[in-house]
C-alpha cells in the first residue's frame, strides 16, 4: 500500500503517557503527567449539567458563546490588563493547544522560524515540526533561569517571524518579570516580530513573583497572541476548554481555522463554565494557598531524597536535578532515574530531556507534578523521602 503523510514520521506517544501506562501498572502515584486531578467547582458542574438538561448541545459559534467571552474580556481585563475592546479580541478554543494551533496556522508558513526558550514544552515543538517551522532554541539558566538576551537576538535571522514563551513555565516554574518582559518587547518591535504567550498556569505565582503578560505593556498586545486555559484553574483538563486573546483582525482568522479545525468548543460545556466562572477573588486565593502548600512538600520531600531542587516561581512543577545522586545505581540518566523511581518508590516523573531538543541538556532532571489529591501528594512525598535511606 501506498505510504501515510510524511507528518507521520516518527510520531510516537509522548514518553509522558508511556510513564502514565507503567506507574498503573504498578499501582504507583502519578507525578508525571499534569492531570491535576483534583474535583472542578461545583459551581461549574452544576451549569454544564444544566445545559445538557436544557439540550444546550448544537454547535455554538465557532468563536465561543457570548456569555464566556464577556467572562474573559472582563477577566483579561482585571487580571491581565489587556486592552481588549471587547469579544471580538477573545477566542474560545479546544483547550489552550486549540488555542496554540489556530495561532501557528494564521501566523507562521512552513520555512519561517521561530525562537522558543528551553526548557521548553513538548507539544508547542511537536506541533512546529508537523508544520515544517523551523525552531530554534535559547537555554534558560538554573537555578534563576535567567534569559541571556544577547543569544537571543543573536537567533534572529529575516526568516524568524516569532517567538515563544511559557510564563509560568511547563516545566521549570519560570515567571518572566515585567524587566525581562519589556527587553523582549523591545527586540520583537526592533524586529517586527509576533509573540505567542502560553500563560495556563498564571493564577499560580509564589513567594514574590507575579504574574504579567506581554501583551499588557505598551505596544505589547498589537503583535501578542495570548494563550489560557481553563483547565488548570479549574480542574477540568478533560473539558478541552481554552481560549486565546489578541488583536482582532488575528482573532478572526484563527477563529476562522478553529471551524475548519474543531468546529468549535463543547457547547454544554461553554454554558458550564459560563454559568459557574468564578469571579470571586477568594477562589483564586484559596487556589494559590493549596498549591503554595504543595509546593513546600513536594521540595521539601525531593530535597530529603537528595535531589537539587530550585524552587519554581510559578505553575506546578518541580524541576528537579538527581545529579547528586548519579554515582548509584539506577540514576545514571533520565530515562532510567524515572523507572528506578517507579519501581522503588511507585512514584511517576517525566525524564528531564522531554524538554529539550538536545536530551543530553536533561540528563540528570525530572519533572514531578503537585497538583495531586492531598492524600496522594502526601504518600508520594513520604515514599520519595524514604527513598534516601534506602540509597
Amino acid at each position: 500500500m501506498k505510504p501515510l503523510a510524511k507528518i507521520t514520521d516518527g510520531l510516537q506517544q509522548s514518553f509522558i503517557r508511556s510513564v502514565t501506562a507503567r506507574v498503573n501498572e504498578v499501582n504507583g502515584i502519578n507525578l508525571g503527567q499534569g492531570i491535576c486531578d483534583m474535583p472542578t467547582p461545583d459551581q461549574i458542574k452544576e451549569g454544564a449539567k444544566k445545559a445538557i438538561d436544557q439540550d444546550k448541545s448544537i454547535y455554538a459559534p465557532f468563536g465561543g458563546i457570548e456569555p464566556l467571552k464577556e467572562h474573559i474580556v472582563d477577566k483579561v481585563r482585571k487580571f491581565n490588563q489587556l486592552p481588549v475592546d471587547g469579544p471580538d479580541n477573545i477566542l474560545i478554543t479546544a483547550g489552550s493547544t486549540g488555542a496554540f494551533v489556530t495561532a501557528m496556522f494564521a501566523l507562521l508558513d512552513p520555512g519561517d522560524e521561530v525562537i522558543m526558550f528551553e526548557p521548553l514544552y513538548g507539544y508547542h515543538s511537536n506541533i512546529l515540526k508537523l508544520r515544517d517551522i523551523k525552531q530554534k532554541t535559547v537555554p534558560l539558566f538554573p537555578p534563576d533561569w535567567q534569559v541571556d538576551f544577547d543569544r537571543f537576538e543573536k537567533e534572529i535571522t529575516p526568516k524568524t517571524k516569532a517567538v515563544i514563551i511559557t510564563t509560568p513555565n511547563n516545566p521549570c516554574g519560570k515567571v518572566w518579570n515585567k524587566n525581562e518582559l519589556q527587553q523582549l518587547l523591545r527586540i520583537l518591535e526592533k524586529h517586527d516580530l509576533y509573540a505567542i504567550t502560553d500563560e495556563v498556569y498564571e493564577y499560580m505565582t509564589y513567594d514574590d513573583h507575579t504574574h504579567i503578560s506581554l501583551g499588557a505593556l505598551d505596544g505589547g498586545f498589537d503583535r501578542t497572541i495570548t494563550l489560557s486555559s481553563f483547565s488548570k484553574t479549574f480542574n477540568m483538563t478533560g473539558w478541552r476548554l481554552g481560549y486565546a486573546t489578541g488583536p482582532a483582525h488575528i482573532i478572526e482568522k484563527m477563529g476562522l481555522l478553529s471551524d475548519l479545525f474543531y468546529i468549535c468548543a463543547p457547547s454544554p460545556l461553554q454554558f458550564g463554565l459560563a454559568d459557574g466562572f468564578a469571579s470571586d477573588d477568594t477562589y483564586y486565593e484559596e487556589l494559590l494557598r493549596d498549591y503554595d502548600k504543595k509546593r513546600t512538600m513536594m521540595c521539601e520531600a525531593l530535597e530529603s531524597a537528595g535531589f537539587y531542587v530550585p524552587w519554581p516561581e510559578g505553575a506546578y512543577y518541580v524541576f528537579a536535578s538527581f545529579e547528586p545522586l548519579s554515582d548509584q545505581p539506577g540514576f545514571a540518566d533520565d530515562r532510567q532515574a524515572c523507572e528506578t523511581l517507579i519501581d522503588k518508590a511507585g512514584v511517576g516523573s517525566v525524564p528531564g530531556s522531554s524538554f529539550y531538543t538536545n536530551p543530553e541538556d536533561g540528563k540528570y532532571l525530572l519533572r514531578f507534578c503537585f497538583a495531586k489529591k492531598l492524600h496522594e501528594l502526601e504518600e508520594a512525598c513520604d515514599r520519595l523521602s524514604k527513598l534516601a535511606v534506602k540509597a
